[in-house]
């Protein structure tokens, strides 16, 4: 099939997006989240691109970025490359970690800037991962509220000043704007309603007839391992999760 031309943005501003191969999570733990952010702060460093947003969900990324000295094709191999390998050396496995080409709109005026920064903050929501924005570890939102930027990231002057040259104002002003119903739609993948661990424990227990989840561990690996793909393909649920009700170690879990 051929591929059509990325549309290219006049001011270098787009919007990415990356998922996980066949749309499986691409962070397991702290760790990965951490090690991808890295990863972006020595491409900014670089001075391949100037980072306005991020969000970071379980299967997939939400960027807002600008190109500066690199085009977008290589800014986003080098990341997506870089965390593949150290994804693939931690886990003790082969193959792809994304799906082969990254997603990318660009972005061409002041109000769709801010409406999409608005959207990729509001996922984690979305998703049931946090009640509010800014209550989300692995989003931008908690910088834009005046949090630490940990990981040295964001350019967040650009956008506040959008908003007013007084910097408490900017702050103020963005948090109304980020409150504001809104029906923005933008590219992404379709979300998971996540489960509690109660509600996966639930429907273990049906896969299981009704006997204890403790039993698993005691299985032989070819019926464990059976069980193991049917509660992997409970919608909603992710492999940390899994891992953390069945007591099974988490590398057994990613390998099954």
């Amino acid at each position: 099939m051929v591929r059509c031309a990325r549309k290219k943005s006049a001011n270098r501003i787009y919007h990415i997006m990356m998922q996980g191969i066949n749309r499986q999570d691409i962070f397991l733990d702290d760790e990965d989240y951490g090690r991808f952010l890295e990863i972006m702060k020595r491409v900014k460093e670089s001075r391949s691109c100037v980072i306005y947003g991020y969000c970071l969900m379980g299967n997939h990324v939400h960027l807002l970025l600008q190109e500066e000295d690199e085009g977008l094709s290589v800014i986003m191999k080098r990341i997506g490359t870089s965390y593949a390998w150290w994804y693939n050396q931690k886990y003790e496995r082969g193959g792809h970690v994304f799906q082969n080409r990254f997603q990318s709109e660009p972005i061409e005026t002041e109000a769709y800037l801010l409406s999409v920064l608005r959207y990729i903050h509001n996922n984690p929501v979305k998703a049931n991962l946090a009640a509010i924005p800014e209550e989300y570890k692995w989003s931008s939102c908690q910088v834009y509220y005046g949090g630490k930027d940990s990981f040295e990231l964001l350019y967040t002057s650009f956008i506040l000043d959008i908003l007013n040259s007084n910097r408490e104002s900017a702050i103020k002003q963005f948090a109304d704007f980020m409150q504001q119903t809104n029906t923005d739609q933008f590219m992404d993948v379709p979300v998971k309603q996540r489960k509690s661990d109660e509600e996966l424990a639930q429907e273990v227990k049906k896969l299981l007839n009704g006997q204890p989840i403790g039993i698993l561990q005691g299985l032989d690996i070819v019926q464990r391992n059976k069980i193991i793909k049917q509660i992997k393909g409970i919608v909603g649920v992710t492999q940390r999760q899994i891992a953390r009700v069945t007591g099974i170690h988490q590398s057994i879990i990613f390998k099954v």
